[in-house]
């Protein structure tokens, strides 16, 4: 069913027609932009962190932890701050380049979780923070498999808008008519074993947790420029919507401070102790 485009709408509807950015451009995409992905996208709750350990059945501190595909280090800090004993993986020059400058004492070095530069039998934990999109799990899968010490565990996670929340609602419907020609509802992932791991070697948990944060208004539409879809797209499409956008937002915040909701989907593996 069409979603009837309101007199606002129009005006961004009549931008010309996106053209499909492909996986590997969007992939690197980030790369140029990871001075504004790392000041404007959202970190994670403690609340993260404690499910977490919950289900791996270990603390943090002291775990050996290899986050992959880390980018500017977000998730990369709290590991760190948990006590953990973190190496980062990040594919991109970019990115790694940020991270070295907000994480000068953690280490990083360049690669993808499809081919892990790590010895066997390394870690305690792998995680994936926005990240496990960008692999190939037929590929990924046995990677984290031989790289994970007996017992450890693969994480995933995922922060969402929250859709029940009506103006976030109305926000993803906007995207979606801006990006008609790139069928982004395809590319909405259900967060399942199925999807983690398609040959079903892996036994995920799956957990959701909410969480809020209030940031102005500028940073909120940062945030959203910051992902790819946004990143490929041309500059006046682009700043078509978000003049449409800023009218949208200080409609629901005329104070110009953004309260986001998020729905963080955690999915955790652990694998056999022998």
């Amino acid at each position: 069913m069409t979603t009837p485009l309101t007199p606002d709408d129009r005006a961004t509807s009549n931008a010309a027609p996106a053209q499909p950015a492909n996986h590997g451009a969007r992939a690197h995409s980030f790369n140029a932009a990871a001075a504004q992905y790392a000041a404007n996208r959202p970190s994670y709750p403690p609340v993260l962190f404690d499910a977490l350990e919950e289900l791996t059945g270990r603390p943090l501190k002291g775990a050996r932890v290899v986050d992959v595909g880390a980018g500017t280090g977000l998730a990369t800090a709290r590991l760190h701050e948990r006590g953990a004993d973190v190496v980062a993986v990040e594919p991109g020059a970019g990115m790694a380049t940020e991270f070295r400058r907000t994480l000068p004492g953690v280490p990083v070095v360049r690669g993808n979780g499809n081919a892990l530069p790590l010895a066997g039998r390394s870690a305690d934990l792998l995680t994936y923070a926005q990240a496990w999109h960008w692999t190939d799990p037929a590929l990924a899968v046995p990677e984290a498999l031989r790289v994970l010490r007996p017992g450890g565990a693969l994480a995933l996670w995922w922060n969402t808008d929250a859709l029940d929340v009506p103006w976030i609602a109305e926000s993803a419907r906007r995207v979606d008519r801006h990006f008609e020609g790139l069928n982004l509802s395809a590319e909405k992932r259900k967060f399942e074993a199925r999807f983690a791991d398609p040959t079903g070697h892996l036994d995920f948990v799956h957990r959701v947790l909410r969480w809020t944060r209030r940031v102005p208004l500028d940073t909120h539409l940062a945030n959203l420029g910051s992902h790819s879809v946004f990143l490929t797209d041309t500059e006046e499409r682009t700043a078509a919507f978000f003049a449409d956008e800023r009218r949208h937002r200080l409609t629901v915040f005329p104070d110009g401070i953004v309260e986001e909701t998020y729905d963080v989907h955690l999915l955790v593996a652990r694998t056999p102790t022998a």
